[in-house]
């Protein structure tokens, strides 16, 4: 699918918390399928990304962007210990989705699939935009809700083999598996004692 890919994440603090939960960092980076994660950024949870386009604005929506033109090779070992394989997406929080979705698609990214979501109290919608192998959620109130940038949530991972992941994390550092959205496939939310800066779920491959 030609369009921006996710290539790279940048996210604040330290490395060692990630390599507590099973990620193979080195020199502050982890790569996980298509996509390296960049530690030891200042600021809170994830801060910035990168896609691979030829050129953009420098702050889409709020969100700091790093444009490459070229598509990157991986600088960090790829095994991981937890059974990382990819990142299947990152979410994107917003006040007003219709206008980050037209940002994102005026950069370049085509918005592939739209859903109601949340519940009749807190009323959601996404969007989802997809040109690489790691899916880009937006997500935010139905109705616009301010004027506030977007602003990154949260990411998942695909593992290899979820229950031997839950396993080695334990109860005390990460909820049990249960059915995802996506048919067939199963997904588990790491607690806050895990320690990390970022909102991380685990997810089973796609069939």
């Amino acid at each position: 699918m030609t369009g921006p890919a996710l290539v790279a994440l940048d996210i604040a603090g330290e490395a060692q918390p990630w390599e507590a939960v099973g990620l193979t960092v080195a020199h502050e980076v982890a790569q996980v399928g298509d996509v390296t994660l960049r530690f030891g950024e200042e600021g809170e949870g994830i801060v910035g990304w990168a896609l691979r386009a030829i050129d953009g604005p420098p702050v889409l929506d709020g969100l700091r962007t790093l444009w490459l033109p070229e598509p990157t090779l991986p600088s960090a070992p790829v095994e991981h210990e937890l059974g990382a394989v990819a990142v299947d997406h990152v979410v994107v929080a917003t006040p007003d989705v219709r206008r980050t979705f037209a940002a994102f698609e005026a950069a370049g990214l085509v918005l592939r699939r739209e859903r109601d979501a949340g519940n009749a109290e807190r009323p959601l919608r996404q969007g989802f935009f997809r040109h690489g192998e790691a899916v880009v959620e937006v997500v935010g109130p139905r109705e616009a809700d301010g004027d506030a940038p977007a602003r990154f949530w949260g990411l998942t991972l695909v593992v290899a083999d979820l229950d031997a992941a839950v396993d080695r994390l334990g109860p005390g550092r990460c909820h049990a598996p249960r059915a995802a959205v996506q048919p067939g496939r199963r997904i588990a939310t790491l607690r806050r004692e895990a320690g990390l800066p970022v909102r991380v779920a685990l997810m089973t491959p796609e069939a």
